[in-house]
């Protein structure tokens, strides 16, 4: 009988974004924050082309008691499987909240090295209910004329003496 010989094929790595967020006191430590980020990457075969503080933001919910978070970029590259690993390893870990993980391949060295964060929008006011500027007039029925063509409703008595009918 021939023996099979199954060969691994190498698995070739593609560039990949990462963006971890970690509680808000992590930025007080950033180079032991960028160390664990960096750990949890080359444990599964990554290697770093950048790695920096992105901003620390009021995230949008709380999140594990949370309200505000440190974000960290991350560009690397490493072996498709070894994705599923770095999330698990973020999911095991008491010291980071979340992680996303996207291929880069878009991107050259220099567009990974130049991100930087953007500035934060604020949402514009919201208009009162109460503010009629726009020239409307509860009142102004338009064409539609006054309601007094209509008799009162009539006034519904609250308790009935009698039994109410059945069918």
């Amino acid at each position: 009988m021939a023996e099979r010989k199954t060969k691994k094929k190498k698995e070739e790595a593609q560039p990949y974004e990462a963006m971890f967020l970690f509680p808000a006191g992590a930025s007080a430590d950033l180079e032991n924050t960028l160390k664990t980020v960096r750990g949890i990457i080359e444990r599964h075969g990554g290697e770093i082309i950048v790695l920096k503080k992105w901003d620390e933001r009021k995230l949008a919910y709380e999140l594990k008691k949370n309200k505000r978070g440190l974000y960290v970029i991350a560009y690397f590259t490493a072996p498709g499987p070894a994705v599923g690993a770095i999330e698990r390893d973020v999911n095991l870990s008491e010291d980071i909240l979340r992680v996303i993980v996207i291929k880069a391949d878009h991107l050259n060295k220099e567009e990974m090295e130049a991100v930087e964060p953007q500035p934060i929008q604020k949402e514009p006011e919201r208009r009162e209910w109460t503010d009629r500027s726009e020239g409307f007039d509860r009142r102004d029925r338009g064409d539609r004329g006054e309601r007094n063509d209509r008799p009162p409703r009539p006034r519904r008595e609250e308790h009935s003496e009698e039994p109410a009918p059945t069918a």
